[in-house]
């Protein structure tokens, strides 16, 4: 009697292509991240309605700030944060190296890691001046200023949850 070959199971070839998957997922979402943030540093001001606070990332409490807290709060960014154009440079640089990594052969994971580990680090100091500044800005506010922030906050927010109910 001949034996019949058994096929090979596929699983190795799916769990590979679910990794792979998961892997372009994450990179896709770390690129749309850098992009927003990167966007909002060379654009500078000049974004739409030149609002620096909501392009930062700071969403519902950009909204929520009056006009002259932005303007406020866009001013002490200005004055605070790193050289633009070596902020430029240093995003165009960690670019250069994701794509190194990844056209890299052989393929070194513990290289993509390390850029994304750079990018992060970046993002989380551009995060934390960020804070820094709000809660400055939210310090200095009077107790009416501070309760009319929490209204426009709170309306905010829930205009947000009814839009994403939709």
């Amino acid at each position: 009697m001949t034996a019949i070959p058994v096929p090979l199971s596929p699983e190795p070839e799916r769990r590979s292509s679910r990794w792979r998957t998961a892997f372009f997922v994450l990179l896709a979402l770390n690129f749309l991240m850098m992009g927003a943030v990167g966007g909002a540093i060379l654009r500078g001001t000049h974004g739409p309605r030149g609002d620096m606070a909501r392009n930062l990332g700071f969403g519902p409490y950009g909204e929520a700030l009056s006009p002259e807290d932005r303007e406020a709060l866009r001013k002490a960014f200005r004055e605070r944060r790193p050289d633009p154009q070596a902020g430029r440079a240093q995003l165009r640089a960690d670019m250069d190296e994701m794509l190194a990594a990844l056209r890299a052969e052989p393929f070194e994971p513990a290289r993509l890691a390390a850029a994304f580990a750079h990018q992060r680090e970046r993002l989380a100091g551009q995060l934390a001046l960020g804070q820094d500044l709000l809660h400055e800005r939210l310090l200095a506010m009077a107790p009416i200023e501070r309760a009319a922030f929490a209204n426009r906050l709170e309306t905010s927010l829930t205009h947000r949850r009814e839009r994403d109910l939709r």
